[in-house]
Parts: C-alpha cells; sequence; structure tokens
C-alpha cells in the first residue's frame, strides 16, 4: 500500500476505530462495577430502606446491599434519591447501578428494567391495638361502623376506598394532611389509643410493631404485590450476581440476622413513665461500678451520676448485652465510636474499658457543644447527640437557627425540630444533611436520663 493511499484512508480508519472504542466504552456491567471498586446505589430515605442512626449508615435495605457488596469486595455508593420515579430515571440515566429498595413488578417497567436481587411479596394491613381489653378485628367486614385514620392523597386512601365500595360502605374514613402527619404517626396514635385504626405496608407494620409492642398488624386489607431491586436492561450480568448471590444468601445467618434486626428485634421505649430507682441501694450505691463513674467523671469533669444515668438508660449496667442498632454494653457505645476512642472488640465488654470510653465520648460531645451557654441545655444537646447522632442534632439546631426558634434551648426549640425531621418538607430541607431521623426515642432518652440523673443527685451525695 502506497504512502500516499495509506494517507488518504487513515481518517477513515481513525473514525471506525474510534467507534468501535466508543461501543466498547458503553458497555458497564457487573465485570467493570468490580473493577470500579463500588457499586452505585440508588434508595429513599426512609426507615425500612437507608438512614443514619448514632451516625452509622442502617436501614433493612442497606443492609442487604451492603452484605452484597462484601461478598464481591465492593464499596457501597449510597445516593438518595426524592421518590421512587426519580430513582427509576436516575438509572436509566446511568447516574447510578441498582435500585436497592422495593419497586413494585408491573408490565410497564418491564421492558426497560431487570428485576433481582431482593424480591418481596407485600401487602397493606390494619394496624390496631391488642392490649388488655382491645377488641381485635380478624376480618374487615369488622370494620364497618368503624373509623379508620388515613393520609389523604396516599396509596392507604385508595384502598380504603376500594375496600369500603367491596363492603358496601359502612367504613368511616378520616384524613389527615400528609404535610404535618406521616404513617409512623398514625401507628403510634393507634398504639396511645388516640385514634382505632390505620393502614400501612406490612413491613413498615412489622418494624414498628417492634417499637410499639401493643400493636396487632396481622390483618392484611389488600392483595398481594409483588416488589424487587432493579437494574437497567443492560446490565444483565449484574442482575445475575444479585440474584446468585439473593440465592445462595437467603437462608444464611447473615440474611436472616438482617431481617431479625429490623423486624423482630424489640425497640420499644420502656414502659414506666417515670424512671425507676429501685437500683440505689440503703447505702447510696447505684450500680456495682460507681467506682469507675467516679473515676471518670473525676477526670473529665462530668458529674459521675449523670453518667450512671446514661450507663442505666443504655444497659440497665449490663455489660454483655447489645442493642438492635449494635450498641455495645454498659455506656452503649457503636463499635465504631469506641474504637475511635480506643476500646474494640472484647474491650467493650470490660466494664472500666466501657466505661472511660463512653465518658470520652460524652466529653468531646459537650465540647463541641461549647456554644451553647447553658451548661445544662449543653447536657441536654450532648445527650441527644449520645443517642441519635451528632448529625441530626446540628440538622435541628440548623432547623431551629432557620425558622426562628432558640438554638440554645432544647425544650420546644431544637427538640422540636429534632422531631420534624420526620417530615419530608424538613429533612430535606437544604440546611439538612443526614436525611430522615425518628426523633422519639432521642426525645425520650434525654427526658429519662435527666430525670434519674436528677433523683440519684438527690438520694446519692456526690
Amino acid at each position: 500500500m502506497s504512502k500516499a493511499l495509506l494517507f488518504l484512508l487513515f481518517p477513515v480508519i481513525l473514525c471506525l476505530s474510534c467507534g468501535n472504542w466508543g461501543r466498547q466504552e458503553r458497555t458497564y456491567d457487573f465485570p467493570q462495577i468490580v473493577e470500579s471498586d463500588t457499586l452505585r446505589i440508588l434508595t429513599l430515605n426512609t426507615s425500612t430502606s437507608y438512614f443514619i442512626y448514632r451516625d452509622q449508615p442502617m436501614g433493612y435495605h442497606y443492609d442487604m446491599i451492603r452484605d452484597f457488596c462484601k461478598h464481591h469486595g465492593l464499596v457501597p455508593e449510597i445516593i438518595v434519591a426524592g421518590n421512587t420515579g426519580a430513582m427509576v430515571e436516575m438509572l436509566q440515566n446511568k447516574e447510578a447501578d441498582v435500585i436497592a429498595y422495593s419497586i413494585p413488578v408491573t408490565n410497564a417497567l418491564k421492558d426497560s428494567i431487570l428485576y433481582c436481587g431482593l424480591r418481596q411479596i407485600s401487602h397493606q394491613v390494619l394496624v390496631q391495638r391488642a392490649g388488655q381489653g382491645d377488641t381485635l378485628l380478624t376480618d374487615v367486614t369488622g370494620l364497618i361502623g368503624k373509623q379508620v385514620t388515613v393520609i389523604d392523597k396516599s396509596k392507604y386512601l385508595d384502598r380504603i376506598n376500594n375496600l369500603n365500595d367491596e363492603l358496601g360502605g359502612g367504613i368511616l374514613i378520616d384524613r389527615v394532611d400528609s404535610d404535618t402527619i406521616v404513617v409512623e404517626d398514625l401507628i403510634r396514635m393507634v398504639s396511645r389509643g388516640e385514634i382505632a385504626y390505620t393502614v400501612a405496608d406490612d413491613d413498615l407494620a412489622m418494624l414498628n410493631h417492634t417499637y410499639f409492642g401493643n400493636l396487632n398488624v396481622d390483618l392484611p386489607v389488600s392483595f398481594d404485590q409483588r416488589s424487587s431491586w432493579v437494574v437497567r436492561k443492560d446490565t444483565p450480568l449484574l442482575a445475575d450476581s444479585l440474584d446468585s448471590w439473593m440465592k445462595s444468601r437467603s437462608s444464611g445467618t447473615a440474611f436472616l440476622r438482617i431481617i431479625k434486626r429490623y423486624f423482630e428485634e424489640t425497640k420499644g421505649y420502656s414502659v414506666f413513665l417515670r424512671p425507676s430507682f429501685r437500683e440505689i441501694s440503703g447505702h447510696g450505691v447505684i450500680s456495682p461500678f460507681d467506682s469507675y463513674f467516679k473515676r471518670y467523671g473525676k477526670e473529665s469533669g462530668i458529674d459521675w451520676r449523670l453518667l450512671a444515668s446514661v450507663s442505666y438508660q443504655e444497659s440497665r449496667f449490663e455489660t454483655e448485652g447489645q442493642s438492635w442498632a449494635g450498641a455495645t454494653g454498659l455506656m452503649g457505645l457503636m463499635p465504631a465510636t469506641a474504637a475511635s476512642l480506643g476500646a474494640e472488640g472484647e474491650q467493650l465488654f470490660d466494664p472500666e474499658k466501657n466505661i472511660s470510653a463512653g465518658t470520652e465520648y460524652l466529653k468531646n460531645l459537650l465540647h463541641i457543644f461549647r456554644f451553647i451557654n447553658n451548661p445544662d441545655e449543653r447536657i441536654k444537646m450532648a445527650l441527644a447527640a449520645y443517642n441519635g447522632g451528632l448529625g441530626h442534632v446540628f440538622d435541628a439546631l440548623a432547623l431551629t437557627e432557620k425558622y426562628g426558634g432558640d438554638k440554645e434551648v432544647w425544650d420546644s426549640n431544637v427538640e422540636r425540630y429534632l422531631q420534624l425531621k420526620r417530615l419530608e418538607q424538613y429533612y430535606r430541607d437544604p440546611v439538612c444533611k443526614n436525611g430522615y431521623f425518628r426523633a422519639d426515642e432521642t426525645i425520650k432518652y434525654v427526658r429519662d436520663v435527666i430525670d434519674r440523673w436528677e433523683i440519684y443527685k438527690e438520694k446519692v451525695k456526690e
């Protein structure tokens, strides 16, 4: 071939090679994901999918996809979307690799996505009280003449309207505004006897049953709906990998442990309205570990009786226990937090090491909130961060300031905005960095620790 001909053909060859290169680059399936070391994961910020608690990422779907990543040596990159429609659009735009959330199985989506990985069959259930003296409904016909409270313009309203039509009418349907109430608020209201019934998806209902033991969530009010994680149609190898992982793990201990963590283990709040103080002996002894509380309290400048109150609230002075979230032992430290303070592995079960680390952590939090002038308010902020996580408290501080509250006051100010982080318009506010938060436990935690500390100060000399 002459040099002149080669010169003339070179642009054509270059274009053809560029075209082939471009087609190769557009292939991005599981081998390329493994090579990149990162799996980009779309999900929603909810109590059943993904949330931050004690400054650690958690959630049923998050724990499941994290197990898949661990199995393949991948780093999970979480991308939080606003709704399911946005997730599907972002997936199609190749902004992520997988949706780790329950996407309903529909014919409309089958042409553009692959259903794979974690598959579920769910339905809506009636949430009702099941305490002593409560009449338990065992058939939907029992709802005739009863009031059911649901969120307006929701799928729950659609379902209860349809059920009412199927029964020929008679259900009293009470609608509430979605801007101020979420489903979990209604479930809590049923538990407290403030409303009689509501409707929820069975997974959300089961999760909340672990908080409120006086509920029954066994009566279905809808047909079964299939749902699944999804990937793009052009990533069949990723779909196969997710299916293979699911098949190998579905009966394994890790899988069952995650299910138990979110849908079986009790997370409920203490049944007593005020703290119990029977643990104080006639000799002014609060616990067998008072010497450690006194020693590390003195070193840190924290009242040792406050440390004892935190410990009682966290573990009832048990050294071996672990909460559903993973908080370990006497002062309820998360393993990652404890490790940053020099207590790792079995050291967390050593009472002295545990109390030393817990005291150091509370001291660090008090230092972080040093801009709060009133020491009593500073303690409340630090306790809230100890229980719920520093990030959520800073979100609440930012919201308090933005909406004209007093960010140096806990009661009815920072506390109020922490509670409001359950509502989408607040946890998605630009000043918030940590998303959805269920604040009931943290608010009760602060109140109980402070109440118990006050009694300790009355009964036990410093």
